[in-house]
């Protein structure tokens, strides 16, 4: 018996899991990279002549970029074209730029036909495809590309291309560029992690397993209660869609849903922090900030919702903002000015811009704690369920007997 429950507990639990937290680690590291681009200076017309003075060689240059950095640059533009080499031709601000994708991290974020995340039914619907250099060729030209990572002078013209410490990352989207950031955000927060590629292959295991030990023990009658048990324990991945246990894996959805909309929800609420990275969880949050194009980025804090927010001239960062309310100060970033009383949309398209209700580190903690409480809670339900129909189908079994 304790062989079956073994079992159960390693192909059925844990080798899923492990999948699940392999792709949880994915998307988290997708985010990640994403939103590190967004604090590296944009590409531009400027930028690429200034990078280009003194080249012409045909010789690689790997010179630095003027703040010191590797030269780490994001770009956004247009396909134009695909070369059967792997480059990727982007336009973009009166520049034609090469992409060399080999090696390249490329993902396709599905078109939404709505920019505001609260229309969106649930964080991970519509997920970023990562997609081979081969398909990028059936793009409709004009397509929308946002390419961050190292550029480098190769045969006298600078390109992007991949290295060993900073792989390209191609995205290839859709609407206003300002609301990529969001958008990737929230659709980079994968649903469903428990049935991922390792699945499959895991159930099956598990599966065959547990018929092997029934067979072998049919031929002994003492061994009954096994076979019965090795028989139903086969199917315990479907009993989650069967009645009575069904009503419990309904409330584990919901309860699941909730916990990846307030994980979403503190995603979200981190973006400005990315700006103020000399502040840790143990600051105070203060200062301003000078963005990569030398725009001014701050906050405001108001003990009332201003009037701006209601008129939709200032989004709302968080949807729900009403219902997550626990805090007399609402936080407004954007660009600032002396002359201006509160901030602006930055001329950056990825610096976040938007209101928050109360301090966006406090606010995330909180977040990121209802969604560990509700994703517990839910497991709870779903294990409880998958309990009830296993002693449900075993008492029939040994009814019937």
């Amino acid at each position: 018996m304790l062989v079956i429950i073994g079992m159960v507990i390693l192909w059925y639990g844990l080798v899923p899991m492990v999948g699940a937290l392999i792709k949880r680690y994915q998307w988290f590291k997708f985010r990640n990279r994403f939103n590190g681009f967004r604090l590296h200076p944009i590409m531009d017309s400027r930028v690429y002549w200034q990078q280009g003075k003194g080249t012409g060689t045909g010789e690689d240059d790997t010179r630095e970029s003027p703040n010191g950095n590797a030269q780490i640059f994001r770009f956004i533009g247009e396909f134009e074209s695909i070369t059967d080499r792997q480059v990727l031709w982007v336009r973009g601000e009166n520049l034609l730029v090469p992409i060399s994708l080999k090696n390249a991290e490329t993902y396709l974020l599905p078109i939404q036909n709505d920019e505001n995340t609260s229309e969106i039914s649930e964080p991970g619907e519509g997920a970023p495809e990562k997609i081979r250099w081969d398909r990028i060729s059936s793009l409709t030209e004009g397509t929308k590309v946002f390419v961050g990572g190292s550029l480098t002078c190769q045969d006298g013209r600078w390109s992007f291309v991949s290295t060993k410490e900073t792989p390209l990352m191609v995205i290839f989207y859709d609407g206003p560029d300002h609301s990529l950031a969001t958008k990737t955000t929230w659709a980079g927060r994968h649903r469903g992690e428990y049935f991922n590629s390792i699945t499959p292959y895991s159930l099956i295991t598990g599966a065959v397993c547990l018929l092997f030990i029934a067979a072998l023990f049919l031929p002994r009658p003492a061994f009954l209660l096994t076979v019965i048990v090795a028989l139903v324990a086969v199917f315990i991945p479907l009993f989650p869609l069967m009645p009575p246990g069904l009503l419990f894996t309904v409330v584990y959805r919901r309860l699941a849903w909730r916990s990846r909309i307030f994980r979403t929800y503190s995603d979200l609420a981190k973006l400005p922090l990315g700006y103020f990275n000399g502040e840790n969880d143990n600051t105070p949050l203060r200062g301003k900030r000078t963005l990569p194009d030398g725009e001014l980025y701050g906050f405001v804090y108001s003990a009332k919702l201003p009037s701006e927010v209601q008129d939709g001239k200032i989004p709302l960062l968080i949807p729900e903002i009403t219902e997550l309310k626990r805090d007399d100060n609402w936080y407004i970033f954007g660009a600032v000015r002396p002359s201006e009383l509160l901030p602006f949309r930055p001329k950056d398209p990825f610096a976040t811009f938007g209101v928050l209700p109360g301090n966006p580190k406090e606010f995330a903690h909180r977040c990121t704690v209802k969604a560990y409480v509700l994703e517990t809670v839910a497991w709870i339900m779903l294990l409880a369920g998958i309990a009830l129909n296993v002693f449900f189908l075993i008492t029939v079994l040994l009814m019937l007997i």
